[in-house]
Parts: structure tokens; sequence; C-alpha cells
């Protein structure tokens, strides 16, 4: 009998071909995060059964853009750069369970195949996209992280532009916001072979990092202006009040979740 493997597709004999490795998975990034409330109407109709509005400011948004280096326990990928870099933005707003209070991301876009694959055993809904970000340096014309610093962020699917924003810090924070704060709640769904047989996969987990570590925060102010698209829907979070901006320097590991429960979602 042949044994194939590997933690993802493809398996193989050797296994060297999986698309992602086992966790835990370690990340180093820039975060740019705009907090902004929307109707909270329109959250709400993200959030499937058994989720709820949260009890407070149930229409706060962070749309967050990440410059991510990422790696296995061997740290291997890091010297092998292709395998470790890439970015993402994405949308984050806040539910309830059972009476407590989590985070949820309901639309996210990445530019790696295995950023989309590490989404999918998450139980984030990652999609292709194409996102950038100014990056601070000490030298030269790049801004530094200081007081009046100005930072953009593009995000752009299927060749048309979805959102755009332009930070400026003012000072440091004691916070880098607060509607990703929180464990995630997230579902994780898988359509059945069968035709009609509606869901083979049907969880709801919670994940979170397993340790983080994270620089001085700053705070400031965000020019941020979302876009229709065809395809996308990220314009109707549209943008009712600005609450504020951030950017902020982390690390972090992802090592698994838990299973809050399982087939009650009644998504199709």
């Amino acid at each position: 009998m042949t044994t194939v493997r590997g933690y993802f597709h493809p398996k193989t004999a050797s296994g060297a071909s999986s698309l992602i490795p086992a966790p835990p998975w370690r990340y180093s990034g820039d975060l740019l995060t705009v907090e902004y409330r929307t109707d909270p109407a329109r959250v709400r109709e993200l959030l499937p059964a058994p989720l709820e509005l949260a009890d407070e400011d149930p229409g706060a948004v962070a749309l967050i853009w990440a410059d991510w280096q990422s790696c296995s326990a061997t740290g291997e990928e890091l010297l092998d750069p292709v395998r470790a870099q890439y970015k993402e933005a994405f949308a984050v707003v806040r539910c309830s369970y059972r009476g407590r209070t989590y985070s949820r991301c309901v639309y996210i876009w990445v530019d790696k195949d295995f950023a989309i694959a590490r989404g999918l055993h998450q139980g984030y809904p990652k999609k292709l996209g194409s996102i950038h970000q100014t990056r601070p340096h000490p030298y030269g014309p790049a801004p530094r992280i200081e007081a009046g610093a100005r930072f953009g962020a593009t995000l752009a699917a299927a060749d048309r532009r979805l959102a755009q924003a332009v930070v400026t810090l003012r000072e440091p924070s004691g916070t880098n916001g607060f509607v990703n704060s929180h464990p995630m709640a997230h579902h994780r769904w898988l359509p059945s072979i069968e035709k009609g047989e509606g869901l083979a996969l049907d969880e709801l987990i919670e994940t979170g990092a397993a340790s983080f570590e994270g620089g001085q925060p700053w705070v400031g102010d965000a020019d941020l202006e979302l876009f229709e698209a065809p395809t996308e829907e990220l314009a109707r979070l549209e943008i009712r009040e600005p609450i504020a901006a951030y950017y902020r320097q982390v690390g972090v590991v992802w090592d698994g979740g838990r299973l809050l429960e399982s087939g009650t979602s009644g998504a199709e």
C-alpha cells in the first residue's frame, strides 16, 4: 500500500510538495489598521447563526493591511523568501457568541497561494488580491515611525481597486485598536461532493494567537475610501464615522484552535 504524506494538498510520497506545513505557523508583520463605524445591519447580515451582533459598538469595523514574513517551526522559509513573504488586507467586525465577544474576519485578500490554503484551514474567507502598503525605514525618503509619518495602503482584486487609505501617525498609543482584539470566531465550511446534500463540513471554531509580542503601537488619523466592484462587497460596510488608525509591528504564533459547535450555521 502506498503512503502519501503532507499536511495539505498535494500529498506525495515525501510530502515535500504540500502547500503548507503543519502548525505552528510563525509570523512577523507590519500592521496598518483603520477603524470606523458602519450601519450595524450591514455587520449583522454577515453573521451566520449562532453568532449575534456585539453588545457594544456593533457597527465597528477594522480594515487592516499586513505585510508579513511567515514560516513553520524550523524557520527555513525565511531563507527562501518567496515561501515566506506575503501581504494581505482584511475586514474584521465583532460579534457575540453565548455572551462572549469575538472578532470575526468577514473579508480578506492575500497575494500568495499558501496563505489561501492556511485560510481554508483556519476559517478565513481568503481570496487573491493585490495589496500594497508603505514600509517604514530609518534612512532615505521612507517614513520613520514617528509623529507626522504618513503611510499609504491600497487593495485591489480582479483588476478593481476596493480600498485605499492614507494614515498619518499622531502619537504613541496604549492599544492597537479594539475591533480585532478578541479571539476569532470563524466558520469552516466545505460543500458535500454529492449534489444537493448541503455541507460536509460545518464548524464554528475559536482561534487566536498561541503567543504574541508587539512593538509600541501608534495612533493617528486616516483618509479611507471604499469602492464598488462587481464581485466584491466590501463597500457595503460603508464608512459612517471614522474612529482611529494605528500602526504596529507584531510577532505572532498560530498553533490551532478549538471547536465551539458544528452543523448549526444554516449556511447554503
